[in-house]
């Protein structure tokens, strides 16, 4: 299994333009976390605001399918969106 960072741009006033997808989003999020591939995700804060989330799968396709089913993709709500392998060399929280 690898660790994959998911970092989406969200648009301009995107705590308004979420809010009829937002329970939708938590569900995709919610179904991740319970299959054990979703380990930590959050926006940041300040302008320019991103999402970013940490995922531990087989491969990046998975990351992938998880963004294209995620609703603020689906919706716009997300402007774009990167994938990074992560190479973890210290720690062992996750």
């Amino acid at each position: 299994m690898k660790y994959y960072i998911l970092t989406y741009t969200f648009v301009e006033n995107y705590l308004e333009k979420r809010t009829p997808y937002r329970k939708d989003h938590f569900e995709v999020a919610k179904a991740a976390v319970a299959a054990g591939s979703l380990l930590l995700g959050g926006a940041t804060e300040g302008p320019g605001e991103t999402g970013v989330l940490i995922l531990q799968v087989k491969d990046k396709s998975q990351v992938e399918t998880f963004a294209a089913q995620d609703p603020y993709v689906k919706n716009g709500i997300v402007s774009s969106w990167e994938i990074k392998e992560w190479n973890v060399v210290l720690g062992s929280k996750l």
